[in-house]
């Protein structure tokens, strides 16, 4: 993207990050738009107070970058972001909510967001994760950050001996435990007591040496894909 009034590349030194605000709280835009203006090298060249209309705004202002709220009214952020790399949008998306649940970070990331951060943070840290993104670089709120850091991954061995150690019931609750269900509706799908899903995902997580529930849902992802790689066995007649 072009900035004739400086030349400069948006993050460096002397440029100008053109930004558009995504979020259904009229007071958080503004908010955001009166803090940025104390800055000097972030301008807010629009503002959408819904999914529908930050696509529109992003596509037609071709920002730098794009605060996207997570939860909105209609389209939400994840969505947005889909739809704007779908169109081939060069401009860096961000994510700028209240939740920190791993599940929303892996899937913002997942969908093509370059940053996700909470919208707790610090003022001039805020500022400083927007230059980094602008010049290229993907950025993550400290508290978040610690969710994606994970080990190196485990072998296909120990990955299909991981999968055979669990029970009938561990599988069954590990597959919804991915899919981001909580343990009420994982207790209601398999027709068991929530004390007893608890347990499940407590057995699970021992016996897969995983952290937490993330971990739980990467570690299935990896069983997966490394089902679909596995060519099938030659069938005889």
């Amino acid at each position: 993207m072009e900035h004739a009034m400086t030349g400069a590349p948006p993050g460096a030194e002397g440029g100008s990050i053109r930004l558009v605000v995504v979020d259904d709280h009229a007071l958080f835009r503004k908010g955001i738009g009166q803090l940025l203006s104390m800055y000097g090298d972030i301008q807010v060249v629009a503002e959408a107070a819904s999914g529908a209309e930050g696509i529109e705004a992003v596509l037609t202002h071709r920002p730098d970058v794009a605060l996207v709220d997570l939860h909105m009214k209609g389209l939400d952020g994840i969505s947005v972001v889909r739809a704007l790399q779908s169109a081939g949008s060069a401009t860096r998306l961000v994510m700028l909510t209240v939740s920190d649940s791993s599940f929303d970070v892996m899937e913002a990331l997942k969908a093509g967001a370059s940053g996700y951060l909470l919208k707790d943070m610090e003022p001039d840290e805020f500022c400083l994760k927007l230059r980094q993104v602008a010049a290229g670089g993907t950025v993550l709120s400290a508290e978040v950050g610690g969710l994606l850091a994970k080990p190196q991954p485990p072998s296909r061995e120990s990955i299909d001996a991981g999968w055979a150690s669990l029970t009938v019931r561990e599988q069954e609750t590990l597959e919804l435990v991915s899919k981001g269900a909580s343990n009420k509706i994982v207790a209601r799908s398999l027709g068991i007591a929530e004390s007893t899903v608890k347990v499940h995902v407590k057995h699970v997580l021992q016996k897969l040496n995983l952290r937490n529930r993330f971990e739980a849902a990467v570690w299935l992802r990896e069983l997966r894909e490394g089902e679909r790689s596995t060519p099938a066995p030659l069938s005889l007649k």
